[in-house]
């Protein structure tokens, strides 16, 4: 027997699109967080519009929640685009060195490294000497969790000071989440790379001004984007 197609509505793109892919994904009565498949399976039999299946595997691939908490099937890193925005602060944070700077502090700091809270937009910096993963570990460990505690999920693109297993070790003891930008797509990680192109312009006019050089953390700029 010949199976029925009852007609479903046309969903244009916009807000109400939108809206559909996190009811039918992100809430605990409809959508429960479950994979792209079960997600167009409950969205097609109620709603139509061209590429749905593309949208949805990106919705569902940029869930931080889903990154956090569903077991890896694929070999690491896996690279995210776009990242889904958070939904409250000290939530999503974005990590980036900046260097080399020139010319070298009098106390040899040549890199600034930098984390900024992808909604509030409040940035913690410091002013090193190495973009290593010993770098990236010291300042995670002192100048963030030390005072201000544990960030939930940490986006990075994927430099190797990032990906060695000494940074990523640490990021797992504090059950943290580590998503990646896309290399050579700066947009992904935007908000540290406009940050460090204020810290640019701004490290230039200093250096000029002052002879200290970036010897010591910065704070002038932290919540300044």
């Amino acid at each position: 027997m010949r199976r029925l197609h009852h007609p479903v509505p046309y969903v244009p793109e916009g807000e109400f699109r939108r809206s559909i892919l996190k009811v039918y994904h992100d809430t605990a009565a409809n959508g429960a967080h479950f994979g792209k498949n079960k997600t167009l399976h409950k969205i097609r039999t109620r709603y139509f519009w061209p590429m749905m299946y593309t949208d949805i595997t990106n919705h569902a691939k940029s869930c931080i929640l889903c990154a956090q908490h569903n077991p890896r099937r694929q070999k690491p890193p896996g690279k995210l685009r776009p990242i889904k925005p958070p939904e409250g602060v000290w939530q999503l944070f974005a990590m980036d060195f900046h260097g080399p700077i020139n010319p070298t502090s009098q106390h040899g700091n040549k890199y600034i490294i930098s984390l900024t809270d992808i909604l509030s937009k409040f940035v913690v910096t410091k002013a090193v000497r190495d973009n290593s993963a010993q770098t990236t570990v010291k300042f995670l460990k002192e100048d963030v969790i030390a005072k201000f505690g544990t960030p939930r999920c940490i986006l990075t693109d994927d430099g190797t000071h990032f990906t060695s297993a000494l940074t990523n070790e640490l990021i797992k003891q504090i059950g943290a989440t580590h998503l990646y930008s896309t290399p050579y797509n700066p947009e992904t990680n935007g908000q540290v790379e406009r940050y460090n192109s204020t810290m640019d312009a701004k490290n230039r006019r200093t250096v000029e001004s002052t002879q200290n050089r970036l010897g010591k953390p910065i704070t002038i700029c932290h919540i300044q984007l």
